[in-house]
């Protein structure tokens, strides 16, 4: 039996229910999930659905990341709400493929660990299992585990496994509306250009939930805790010195009272911190005097920036603790009129956190 996966939660249950009632059955796990917006959360489900298979023993293929050829069908489609015409479309569009894959490898029977999911709507599911296996010798299997408390032990194995739990479905349209609702700002699709890893990111997702792997590799107990913590993201912020762009360099958790600000600056300054709307100058000179760097230019800053954990020490060393003045590196502060561009948002956020017992 071809079992489609789309995420370890609904896996790790749903397999095993099947292995209990299909028990002469040999089960391949196929992760088809184009749908899954960014690429980043579609390698973080792929690696922990890699990692509850493993535990299983159950042999897992990676079905190819095709965004573009899913994106194109759902055009017209894009306002849908959930369970409507866009998650038909969805299912039929993977749950297909994953009937064709089981014709390719000589299977039986397919069926979709979307079934699974309380979020969705089982009569589309099996209407798509079906129609996925017309007109061919292969036997659709719809089965519904969530009923008799099915859905409550699910969330108690992936708790007790330590699995992790996404808290969107996949898809950029079922995102943007669940964020919007939340008024919350669409953190998943913001990264920073030099790729470094931002707090409550996906990439930091990535990085914990591979110790995870590691931890358990080695045998070394730990436990997941929930942090919850005020997250930042700068969406832009620039600087203009005598109406030309100057490069610069925003510290994390500058936040602004306005999008524009301007003022001017009599004399060549290292350290200015008594500006207008609270905002602090410095030139590169006393960045790398108070962080020990070796900075040549902004632009290398702006390239190669210093750690979270090294940029909020030298913000508490410069405005205090809880600070949120905007923060400004230039290569040099000299006399002139200062334009500064900037907006950002804070927001409750959470996080998952390893800790060694």
């Amino acid at each position: 039996m071809l079992v489609h996966i789309c995420c370890s939660v609904d896996s790790h249950y749903f397999l095993r229910r099947l292995r209990e009632d299909f028990p002469d059955e040999e089960l391949i796990g196929y992760f088809y999930d184009p749908n899954i917006h960014p690429y980043s959360e579609f390698l973080m489900r792929y690696e922990d659905v890699k990692r509850s298979c493993d535990a299983m023993g159950i042999k897992l293929i990676c079905g190819k990341y095709d965004y573009e050829s899913w994106l194109a069908g759902t055009k017209g489609l894009e306002d849908e709400p959930e369970k409507g015409k866009r998650c038909k479309y969805c299912f039929d569009f993977r749950v297909g493929s994953s009937a064709a894959k089981a014709i390719e490898f000589g299977q039986k029977s397919v069926t979709t660990t979307l079934l699974m999911s309380p979020k969705k709507d089982f009569s589309q599911l099996e209407a798509s299992l079906k129609e996925a296996v017309s007109g061919y010798e292969l036997e659709a299997v719809a089965v519904d585990y969530r009923k008799n408390g099915g859905t409550n032990e699910q969330f108690e194995l992936a708790k007790k496994d330590k699995l992790y739990h996404q808290n969107y479905c996949g898809c950029i349209f079922g995102l943007s509306k669940q964020r919007e609702a939340q008024n919350l700002p669409l953190s998943e699709l913001a990264s920073e250009i030099n790729g470094r890893v931002l707090p409550g990111s996906i990439e930091e997702r990535l990085e914990l939930y591979k110790r995870v792997r590691e931890c358990e590799e080695k045998g070394v107990k730990f436990h997941l805790s929930r942090k919850y913590f005020l997250n930042y993201r700068l969406l832009r912020g620039f600087v203009r010195v005598d109406g030309k762009v100057a490069p610069s360099y925003f510290l994390l958790y500058s936040n602004f009272k306005r999008s524009s600000v301007k003022f001017s600056v009599s004399k060549a300054k290292d350290l200015l911190d008594e500006l207008r709307d609270g905002v602090t100058m410095m030139n590169l000179a006393k960045f790398n005097e108070l962080t020990k760097s070796d900075y040549a230019s902004v632009n290398m800053l702006c390239k190669n920036p210093p750690s979270v954990e090294a940029e909020l020490n030298l913000r508490r060393q410069i405005c205090g603790d809880f600070s949120q003045n905007p923060i400004i590196v230039l290569d040099q502060i000299l006399e002139g009129r200062y334009e500064i561009y900037g907006k950002s948002v804070t927001y409750n956020d959470s996080r998952e956190i390893l800790v060694l017992e």
